[in-house]
């Protein structure tokens, strides 16, 4: 266990429950509160702002940057995709699918936002202007969870209960690779400065790597039971994660050393991480924080 000091800001009570975190085209940090139903917004001066979105039921979740000067969020339980401009304007829209369970959401190389589906085993794309098509998979209680843009122009997911990564074109055309572990259960996933996907396995304390010709190699983590849950690609070819059974950060560097970081808050629930405008790794703790780790 290596020794890091985290910086830490209160951005609100643990009810409240900080889940996804993206940085901003404006040099801030945004962030979603699953359970209070609003977006935060944390400055680089430690000025933390909330955005109601008039539906504290409806579940944001994973949060991104969009083509157009926004970030984009989805709204897992009340079914809908939702935009919030940088002055903290939001609106949403709404899902054919009913009961969807929008949950990981991307920019795509087609200017356009793509998520998953949790609930219906669909990747849907919304435009900008708010148009969404949705596109089945071939598998069914499959619970697409995190997407990511892929170096190859395509859109790569993880399949939390199939034990799968699947890929869809900007076209609709989908490929599900199977992953070698059973009971995998992945459910982050980034694409890495190397040119594949990485993605973290909650189930079995793996690290996963994915090649766009779909080759699969996985990197057993130290403490098999971290349950790791979001993982972040930093310039320099690190790859950040959170440990969401641990309290901790995880680190795996390009030449394959994996080093752990503990929270100074004990059951502080790490779900979301990103790397900030200034090189720096940030985490949402579900306890009601936002920790910052100098690089």
């Amino acid at each position: 266990m290596e020794r890091r000091v985290f910086e830490r800001f209160a951005v609100a009570d643990g009810a409240a429950g900080p889940y996804g975190i993206t940085a901003g085209p404006d040099g801030a940090l945004w962030f979603t509160l699953v359970h209070a139903g609003e977006i935060g917004r944390l400055a680089a001066d430690g000025t933390v702002r909330r955005f109601g979105l008039g539906a504290p039921g409806c579940g944001p979740s994973v949060i991104t940057p969009g083509p157009d000067g926004a970030l984009w969020f989805t709204r897992m339980r009340d079914h809908r995709i939702g935009r919030i401009d940088t002055g903290g304007r939001a609106c949403s829209y709404e899902l054919p699918t009913a009961g969807a369970g929008p949950f990981g959401i991307t920019a795509g190389p087609d200017g356009a936002l793509w998520f998953t589906e949790l609930n219906a085993d669909r990747i849907g794309r919304i435009t900008v202007a708010g148009e969404v098509t949705e596109y089945p998979l071939p598998v069914t209680g499959a619970f697409p969870s995190m997407i990511a843009a892929g170096p190859d122009g395509a859109l790569w997911f993880t399949l939390n209960q199939a034990d799968a990564i699947g890929r869809i074109t900007p076209g609709g055309e989908t490929t599900v690779h199977p992953l070698p572990t059973a009971g995998a259960a992945p459910v982050g996933l980034t694409a890495g400065m190397d040119g594949a996907l990485w993605f973290v396995e909650i189930g079995a304390g793996r690290l996963g790597r994915i090649t766009v010709a779909g080759e699969v190699t996985e990197y057993p983590l130290p403490d098999r039971a971290a349950r790791p849950h979001a993982v972040a690609a930093d310039p320099a070819g690190r790859l950040w994660f959170t440990e969401w059974g641990a309290d901790r950060i995880g680190c795996r560097t390009p030449d394959g050393r994996i080093a752990a970081y503990e929270l100074p808050v004990p059951g502080s629930e790490p779900h979301g991480i990103t790397v900030g405008p200034d090189g720096a790794v940030h985490a949402a703790l579900e306890t009601g924080e936002i920790v910052r780790l100098a690089p």
